[in-house]
Formats: C-alpha cells, sequence, structure tokens
C-alpha cells in the first residue's frame, strides 16, 4: 500500500549515521570473533596439559603451535577493534563540529540581517536624538531652577530662617490678657512626714 498522502518521508539517517553504524557493526562482530578465539585457547590448552599427561608431547608441542598463532591473531583483533573505534569516535566528533558550524553559520547569517535592519548610520542618529534629548531636558531643569528672582530667593531664605528662630523660642505667651483678681487662697493640707508618725506614737 502506497503513501496515502503522496510525500515521501524523508529520512534524518545520514551517510555518516550509516557509516557509524556499519563500523559498530564490525566492531561486534570482532568482539564475537574474539570470544570464540579465547574459548578455544582455554580448549586447546586443557587439551595440552591432558597429552603431557597421556605422554604425547609432539602433539602437545604442535597444539601449542597452533594455540600461539590464534594468540596472534587476538592480539591483531584487538588493534582492528581499536581502529574501528577510534573511527567512530572520529566520525562522531565530525558530526558535532558541523552541527557547531551550522549553528556559526546561521548566528551569522541572523546578525547579518540585523546589521542590514540597524545600520551605524542608524545607530549614530538614535545617539545624537538621545543627546539631544538629554540636552534639552538639562535646559528645561535649567530654566526651571532659574525661574526665581534675587528678591525671590532672598524671601525664601528669611523665611527659613524665621522658621529656624521659632524652633529656638520659648513658648509662646497667651494672647489674652491676665485678669487682675487674685483667686482666693485656698489651704494646702500639710501630710505628716512618717518620721512625725513615729514620733506621735
Amino acid at each position: 500500500m502506497g503513501n496515502l498522502f503522496g510525500h515521501k518521508k524523508q529520512s534524518r539517517v545520514t551517510e555518516q549515521d550509516r557509516a557509524i553504524l556499519q563500523l559498530k557493526q564490525q566492531r561486534d562482530k570482532l568482539r564475537q570473533y574474539q570470544k570464540r578465539v579465547t574459548q578455544q585457547l582455554e580448549r586447546e590448552r586443557a587439551l595440552a596439559r591432558q597429552l603431557l599427561r597421556d605422554g604425547r608431547k609432539e602433539r602437545a608441542k604442535l597444539l601449542l603451535k597452533k594455540k600461539r598463532y590464534r594468540e596472534q591473531l587476538l592480539d591483531r583483533t584487538e588493534s582492528q577493534i581499536s581502529s574501528l573505534e577510534a573511527m567512530v569516535q572520529s566520525i562522531e566528533f565530525t558530526q558535532i563540529e558541523m552541527k557547531v558550524l551550522e549553528g556559526l553559520q546561521v548566528g551569522n547569517e541572523c546578525l547579518n540581517k540585523m546589521h542590514q535592519v540597524m545600520s551605524i548610520e542608524d545607530v549614530e542618529r538614535i545617539l545624537d536624538e538621545t543627546q539631544e534629548a538629554v540636552e534639552y531636558q538639562r535646559q528645561i531643569d535649567e530654566l526651571l531652577a532659574g525661574h526665581f528672582t534675587q528678591e525671590d530667593e532672598d524671601a525664601i531664605l528669611e523665611e527659613l530662617d524665621a522658621i529656624a528662630e521659632e524652633q529656638l523660642e520659648l513658648p509662646e505667651v497667651p494672647s489674652e490678657p491676665l485678669s487682675e483678681t487674685h483667686p482666693e487662697k485656698t489651704p494646702v493640707k500639710v501630710r505628716p512626714r512618717p518620721a512625725d508618725l513615729v514620733a506621735a506614737s
């Protein structure tokens, strides 16, 4: 059954991904081979020991030569596995580098577009307008600060001095005149002191 919408789905698998997959498969096959050879070496060593016990020294020697050859193959296999892994790492790192370069390229294109939108002339014009606005505000502030005459400044200082003197003066004197009639004096009761109480008792 064909694709219902007639669009072929684009594969995200790249040639580098396929190469990495093949290299890893080869590495895994070599490791399986390594495992088989290691098991054979163990069996051949056990067999050589048995042949020596049976007195078949020449047969045991031939078997050990064969074992030695397999060990050399095993060493070469290990070297090949290391080469495959190094190749995989190199490809993967190169992919990372390519992504970084793509990111830098996108960023560079974005910066270029932004520079086209805002040229150096535009930046200079905006800075000049900002400086003009600051200068205009400074002139307004100066006008407001210089709005008072010298007479106004003197009056403000006099009022400030008067307020300061009021804070130093004694309490205000009552504004209404005091009456001249003296109220009758009421006798003040004197409480006896504790010492007098003790003496009386």
